[in-house]
């Protein structure tokens, strides 16, 4: 790189029409003095990772689930897997992905300031960040074992509770009303720029996770509720991606003029 947009000068970059705004290979706007953005390409980098946080956490975790002696899928909650000589292995997966999910955040406030703002955009970024943070510490206070798992422990809730399992708790409990409250703000800033359909989606992410967060607060080890919040942390983070990729095509690739 020599400091200039070197995919402009090999003519990768698009213009639709005279004066429209050029756009480089994946349609983000090319905008500005034409020096190449160092602070745009961090904001993107950024973003970057609410891409990889989601596919991470999923995978490692259901690898777990189907492997792990004792583990069951429609009765078990995830946390659990903190448990165990191969604890480590989740405990990892909450911080990695914590930390990747507070670097979105990151990145969609920035992303949002050269986007000019709007309603929703302050605090919807605070709040997913808010959730990255409570992953990190939902890592670093273990849940309590219950449920019969890990093999050996008895059937139903946990007898006693420790400052490890009542710290994992209230993490969850704080990280999860974040992310339901910064899908349902976010929501706000699709609605100003009329994009209906990531509005809506926002919203349903919000409810529905609302939902399947009180079915397994409520202590049910019934199959309908655990799956069911399996599949509400599937939305989410499919939630997360979606946002990060639309702010990633519309971040400028170059310094904003003036």
């Amino acid at each position: 790189m020599n400091g200039t947009d070197e995919s402009s000068q090999r003519g990768t970059a698009r213009s639709t029409a005279p004066g429209a705004v050029a756009t480089g290979p994946s349609g983000s706007p090319l905008v500005g003095r034409g020096d190449a953005d160092r602070t745009a390409a961090i904001t993107r980098s950024l973003l970057g990772y609410g891409l990889v946080a989601g596919p991470v956490y999923v995978v490692v975790g259901l690898t777990q689930a189907f492997t792990r002696d004792g583990f069951a899928p429609a009765r078990h909650d995830l946390s659990l897997l903190a448990n165990g000589p191969l604890g480590w292995i989740q405990i990892a997966n909450f911080v990695v992905s914590g930390l990747m999910t507070v670097a979105a955040a990151v990145g969609m406030s920035r992303a949002l300031r050269v986007l000019g703002g709007g309603p929703g955009t302050v605090w919807g970024p605070r709040l997913v960040g808010l959730y990255g943070a409570g992953l990190v510490a939902a890592g670093v206070f273990v849940a309590d074992p219950m449920n019969g798992f890990p093999a050996g422990t008895p059937d139903g809730p946990p007898t006693t509770l420790t400052v490890g399992g009542v710290g994992h708790l209230v993490a969850g409990g704080i990280g999860f009303l974040g992310l339901i409250a910064g899908a349902l703000v976010l929501a706000r800033h699709y609605a100003a720029l009329r994009q209906s359909r990531t509005a809506w989606f926002s919203r349903i992410t919000g409810v529905l996770f609302l939902v399947a967060f009180l079915g397994v607060a409520s202590g049910s080890a019934n199959p309908a509720v655990v799956l069911g919040f399996w599949v509400a942390v599937i939305l989410a983070w499919t939630w997360l991606a979606v946002v990060s990729l639309d702010l990633y095509r519309r971040t400028p690739l170059l310094t904003p003029a003036g």
